[in-house]
């Protein structure tokens, strides 16, 4: 199969400017959303986390199952995944005491894990790939662990770090604009770029939505968490209907 007909097959939406705006916009909420639940809610993180598994199981089945991409059925698959990640990952670093060093570097080592496993067992990462039923359990898998490691690296380095919220947004978004840099003007593996930019828009996300939600005194603005979930909700929502949204790829150079 040529890589134009994996493309056309795929259920994962072209990487455009615009996938990356919603992306980040998704990565935020999930930080406020989680939050909402866990912390204003008091639901706390093991049973928030088990609340939005199920939602995430649910959609990635029905992803799995459909015949082609429909964009709303996978931004609302991403956005369960970013959720659920914000919860597990502060239930690893706070709850189980495993602090915010060796949760970032558990999950790291899990995500290289499960990339690892996916080259081996279907022979590419590729985003042109994703319409097998196992390359897409890999990528969801792949993805879920991202989600789950970009919180916990995110208050890495906002606190463990000495960075702040804002000070930690700005190191990851300034990261994000050297991958884009390396893409457009270095031979690196477009593969691995686009990899290390999924991964590393969840810190800047997570950064973000703390930095809108904490308190004050803690180096928030103190916004209302349910009301700065909503409005990414809405956001998304009308960015997923108005953007061009194709099932596709990335320019590769491996």
């Amino acid at each position: 199969m040529t890589e134009q007909q994996q493309a056309d097959l795929a259920k994962v939406p072209a990487v455009t400017l615009g996938f990356w705006i919603i992306k980040i916009l998704a990565t935020t909420l999930g930080e406020t959303g989680g939050d909402t639940l866990s912390m204003t809610y008091d639901f706390g993180y093991l049973v928030s986390s088990a609340i939005f598994i199920v939602p995430l199981i649910l959609l990635v089945f029905a992803q799995v199952r459909a015949s082609r991409f429909h964009p709303f059925l996978y931004w609302a698959t991403i956005i369960a995944s970013t959720t659920a990640g914000t919860t597990m990952a502060d239930f690893a670093t706070r709850s189980l005491g495993i602090g915010y060093t060796g949760g970032s570097a558990l999950l790291l080592g899990c995500v290289l894990l499960s990339l690892a496993a996916w080259k081996a067992v279907t022979g590419s990462i590729a985003v042109e790939t994703v319409s097998s039923t196992r390359s897409e359990l890999f990528y969801w898998l792949t993805i879920t662990f991202s989600q789950t490691l970009g919180t916990a690296l995110g208050d890495w380095a906002a606190d463990d770090g000495g960075l702040g919220y804002l000070g930690g947004a700005l190191v990851f978004g300034g990261i994000l604009l050297a991958l884009v840099a390396l893409w457009r003007f270095a031979r690196v593996s477009h593969v691995a770029l686009f990899w290390a930019a999924f991964i590393l828009t969840r810190p800047l996300g997570a950064t973000v939505g703390d930095f809108l939600d904490k308190p004050l005194d803690k180096g928030g603005l103190d916004f209302s968490r349910p009301l700065a979930t909503g409005v990414l909700v809405a956001a998304i929502v009308l960015l997923v209907a108005v953007l061009p949204q194709r099932a596709g790829g990335h320019p590769q150079r491996r």
